[in-house]
């Protein structure tokens, strides 16, 4: 028997279909409802809590280069199977799943531009492609952005990303530590200035080699940063860690970063780096 019986019909939905998928979006941190555009007119970043999304390379080029004018190079280069290595699949087949999935080539990209009216190369990582480990491909491209910034005397900036070093790579990954390291040495022979931004995430052999060698280290904030992560530490040393101690804040307290500069801020504090060093 029913006991109550809605004298109008309840509300109709069918009129939600006609909403456009993705308008809105969910802030990680701090679960805030933020509009499409609204994220991105806030760089991609919660106007709420100041939470920084991750963001691919080709809109870290927009932000920094004036107009939004940039010309890419090395974007060739794709991943070999120097091991013949499979887990769950081989390597070439999740290369290609990759590729297929995010639209993207490689985990990193190269490009040319000007930011606060000086040249400069910026070389920007991609966590979206294989959390943006840093295989052969990556090394080599970031070898090429040091000789072009040699070339043209224009400075460097790096823009990590990264999980750390591509395992389906094994030692060749490893090895691109040295090869990166040894190439940026050239730059300070030269007096060409690097920069090194770093994001969330900037993990294992990526911090440990070209992310903490600039001449100037930022962060974006909040951004975790370390080599291993906090459980493997905690269980290798047998102590409790400080709250944070892999976070841009407890790094800069420490030593170990030079400055965080929010997204919106970021571009113009670049300029004024470089307006510095060309003085």
């Amino acid at each position: 028997m029913v006991w109550f019986k809605r004298a109008k019909p309840s509300i109709r939905t069918k009129d939600r279909r006609d909403i456009p998928e993705g308008l809105w979006r969910k802030c990680d941190s701090c679960g805030a409802a933020l509009h499409k555009k609204q994220v991105e007119d806030n760089l991609y970043t919660c106007c709420e809590c100041g939470h920084h999304f991750r963001i691919s390379p080709g809109k870290y080029f927009s932000i920094l280069f004036d107009e939004k004018k940039y010309e890419e190079f090395s974007a060739s280069l794709r991943a070999a199977d120097p091991l013949a290595f499979s887990d769950t699949k081989k390597y070439p087949d999740r290369v290609s799943d990759a590729i297929e999935k995010s639209g993207k080539t490689e985990a990193c990209r190269n490009a040319i531009g000007i930011i606060g009216g000086h040249q400069a190369v910026i070389s920007a990582m991609d966590f979206g492609f294989i959390g943006g480990s840093m295989g052969s491909v990556v090394g080599e491209k970031i070898a090429q952005a040091v000789d072009r910034s040699i070339e043209l005397g224009a400075p460097l900036i790096i823009v990590s990303q990264s999980g750390g070093a591509r395992m389906m790579e094994g030692a060749f990954s490893l090895m691109q530590m040295a090869k990166t390291s040894a190439r940026l040495f050239r730059l300070q022979e030269k007096n060409i200035p690097y920069i090194s931004l770093m994001t969330d995430p900037t993990m294992g052999g990526t911090s440990a080699s070209y992310a903490m060698l600039g001449d100037v280290n930022i962060s974006e904030p909040k951004a975790l940063i370390g080599f291993a992560g906090p459980r493997v530490i905690k269980d290798t040393i047998k102590r409790d860690l400080p709250e944070g101690f892999q976070r841009a804040e407890f790094l800069l307290e420490h030593g170990f970063l030079d400055m965080i500069v929010h997204r919106r801020d970021l571009k113009g504090r670049i300029a004024q780096l470089l307006d510095h060093f060309a003085a």
